[in-house]
């Protein structure tokens, strides 16, 4: 395996932002910013053995300053929603910043992916190559408490798999909830939308929401909804069913799936497979949940790499994550950090091809 370094850009205030390169012996390359701890390109051999592209992005980093749809960006302090901005934390009320209607989104419009990080080449205790980046939100950053220091490490494995490794810690009691926002396109064209990819997903409940997409409360079962991957199912097949109203409200696929891995990393939570590619991507993680976000806001007005236009449905992301809202939800697992503990998450995207 080997890491390079380029540099990629200037931003308006004169802070130079790099790009690192991770490739291992198996044809797997991908391409990392500093600028969001972006993960700006990954390269994976198609069933022929053709290195292609499977994540949407820019390329410039005029694009990505700014970047109104999170393309490739770590996010965070809290990724997802939290309504009205609003939770209370040791008998506080903190408000956060809003930016999704009358909502708090991914961290607010100064959340980590416009933020420069500090990057550095390193070693996973497994031994493989890696590229850490850190990032100090100060106390008060988009509302939060606390100074949190966070750290994202990207590696590659020998089989062709990108591992993310998330690690924090706080001076003061707060929230986080980090995680990646990368829009993949198997096909490795951003001509040919994602509804043909067949998608699994391991879970028999999901968080319903209200039409601002902030979850209820419940857990429903998947069984007999469009909302049902436990077995293979194309992306494009259900996901018109504007009759049921959880589809209704997310204008297709963007909801948050309670796995059934239990945080056993061990075990597939998502599998993702293009029919033209050959390509077929299996993720893994300890986090309780995972959203799937199908592209639904994608409009034709943003143009990314290459020059290609991004329409609708064109990517889809699959963010691991604890569940949205979770701050005003204390029966669901807990995203508050204190000071004295670590916060750590791990998840796996790794790339295989099938006949």
């Amino acid at each position: 395996m080997k890491i390079t370094k380029r540099p990629f850009g200037t931003l308006a205030d004169g802070t130079a932002v790099s790009c690192w390169t991770m490739e291992n012996a198996h044809g797997l390359r991908a391409e990392l910013l500093d600028y969001g701890a972006t993960i700006r390109s990954v390269q994976v051999p198609d069933r022929a053995g053709r290195l292609i592209d499977v994540v949407l992005g820019y390329d410039d980093l005029a694009g990505y300053a700014g970047n109104p749809s999170f393309y490739g960006a770590t996010i965070g302090r809290f990724g997802n929603r939290i309504g009205k901005g609003l939770f209370t934390l040791d008998g506080k009320e903190y408000q956060l910043t809003i930016n999704n209607g009358e909502n708090h989104l991914h961290g607010g419009p100064g959340g980590f992916e416009c933020r420069v990080w500090d990057a550095r080449e390193t070693t996973t205790p497994e031994g493989n190559p890696a590229v850490a980046m850190s990032y100090r939100s100060a106390d008060g950053e988009e509302g939060y408490p606390g100074n949190l220091d966070i750290t994202v490490t990207y590696s590659l494995t020998p089989d062709n798999g990108l591992v993310i490794d998330y690690e924090a810690t706080t001076d003061a009691p707060t929230i986080v909830n980090p995680t990646s926002h990368v829009y993949y396109n198997l096909h490795g064209t951003s001509e040919k939308s994602t509804d043909s990819h067949l998608l699994t997903i391991y879970a028999s409940g999901f968080t319903p929401t209200d039409a601002g997409l902030i979850p209820t409360g419940e857990i429903l079962p998947v069984e007999g909804t469009p909302l049902d991957f436990r077995t293979p199912h194309a992306i494009g097949e259900r996901i018109g069913r504007t009759d049921y109203e959880p589809l209704a409200f997310g204008n297709g696929y963007d909801h948050n799936w309670v796995l059934a891995t239990k945080g056993d990393i061990s075990v597939p939570a998502v599998t993702l497979e293009s029919p033209i590619s050959g390509i077929k991507l299996t993720v893994y993680t300890d986090e309780p949940g995972i959203q799937v976000y199908s592209g639904n806001f994608l409009d034709g007005t943003q143009t990314g790499k290459n020059g290609k236009v991004y329409q609708q449905r064109t990517g889809i992301c699959l963010e691991s994550q604890h569940y949205p809202d979770s701050p005003n939800k204390p029966e669901w697992p807990s995203v508050i950090l204190e000071p004295g503990q670590t916060y750590t998450s791990h998840c796996i995207f790794k790339f295989d091809t099938v006949k």
